[in-house]
């Protein structure tokens, strides 16, 4: 079934980047939206634009951003392609006149997402990044708790958030190119590509921002030229700690997924929350030691939550929930724990075995 029919109150969306996360929950999502219609698909690779809804017709399906970009019937745009390419695309979106929603991270480096946020600035066309675990309503619920109190101060969020990502990784068989693992093209490893989330996540949840953050890379399991694992720390305005690990090297058939948020009155710990997809688990354990499952709408995507808030922001004029200003924030927070030093403590050889002499047997 074709989308929503068009009419002068819904925002009219074009999608740049055929990959699977569009594929599979940005379009959907702009499809379902009451407030979208989708009026055009653009990727270079014809394979990848052929396999996106090739059962439905959409007015403009083409490999050339510029024949996208001069449609009438666009108002915004769905950035979906690798981290290098976002600078460009958003300044020629921005330049034709078109609103923004951009693929996290904002590009590789904070220069580079600076540039885009000033094209946007300059074309007076709304930005923002697509961080789609914003807009699901487990998040919105830990961001409840810490509001009203129910976990009273809170003092650490704790996040675990991996997958398997070998060299060859390909979602859907459908592209093999593996671009996430090209240092060129997504500017690093697993730690651009996941840990973003996470400090995000906690400022929202916490209603502050974070201060200060370090982090340590590794590349313990794939010999690909970025790392395939980090763990960061951070610290919070008002002081409270995060601790997160990300991975590619994280098999998917373990636990991967957990962000945690403790308080003084309260635990707070949310599982399979994290990632793309609806639904998940809340639980909250209380300084008593009671436990209940907290209530949220399991069936309500998060990419669904995000183009409705993006486009009732083109439609109404109203501001989107984070601005440009908050999402360079999270920029800058990356850039700052990939060039926190590292001190390297000198290891000595390990001592030889104590022996010491055997305590004689005195029985009386």
């Amino acid at each position: 079934m074709d989308a929503p029919a068009q009419n002068v109150d819904t925002v009219g969306w074009g999608v740049i980047g055929c990959g699977w996360v569009a594929r599979d929950f940005g379009i959907p999502a702009i499809r379902n939206a009451s407030n979208s219609r989708l009026v055009g698909l653009c990727d270079r690779d014809g394979d990848a634009l052929a396999a996106t809804l090739p059962d439905t017709s959409v007015p403009c399906r083409t490999q050339r951003t510029g024949e996208l970009l001069r449609r009438d019937d666009l108002d915004a745009v769905y950035v979906a392609t690798p981290n290098d390419s976002h600078a460009e695309l958003v300044s020629a979106c921005a330049k034709a006149g078109k609103h923004v929603l951009c693929e996290k991270p904002m590009a590789r480096t904070t220069p580079e997402a600076e540039s885009l946020v000033d094209a946007c600035r300059t074309a007076g066309v709304r930005y923002a990044t697509a961080f789609d675990q914003r807009f699901h309503p487990a998040h919105r619920r830990l961001q409840d708790l810490v509001a009203d109190g129910t976990l009273g101060t809170v003092t650490t969020v704790r996040i675990h958030y991996a997958c398997w990502t070998p060299a060859d990784w390909t979602p859907d068989g459908i592209s093999l190119d593996n671009w996430r693992v090209d240092p060129d093209r997504a500017g690093g490893g697993a730690f651009i590509d996941l840990a973003p989330h996470g400090l995000d996540l906690t400022q929202m949840i916490l209603g502050e921002p974070l201060t200060s953050v370090s982090a340590l890379l590794q590349g313990q399991v794939f010999d690909y030229p970025v790392d395939d694992g980090a763990a960061l720390i951070a610290r919070s305005e008002s002081g409270t700690l995060l601790s997160q690990s990300v991975a590619y090297n994280c098999p998917d058939v373990f636990p991967r997924r957990r962000l945690e948020v403790i308080g003084t009155e309260g635990r707070a710990l949310a599982v399979n929350t994290m990632g793309q997809d609806e639904g998940g688990e809340v639980t909250l354990t209380r300084s008593d030691g009671t436990e209940t499952a907290i209530d949220f709408d399991k069936d309500r995507s998060p990419f669904l939550g995000q183009v409705d808030a993006f486009a009732r922001s083109v439609r109404t004029g109203e501001p989107f929930p984070f601005s440009p200003a908050h999402d360079l924030h999270i920029m800058r927070l990356v850039d700052a724990a990939v060039a926190s030093p590292s001190t390297e403590v000198p290891v000595s050889p390990a001592p030889a075995a104590c022996r010491c002499p055997p305590v004689p047997c005195r029985l009386p």
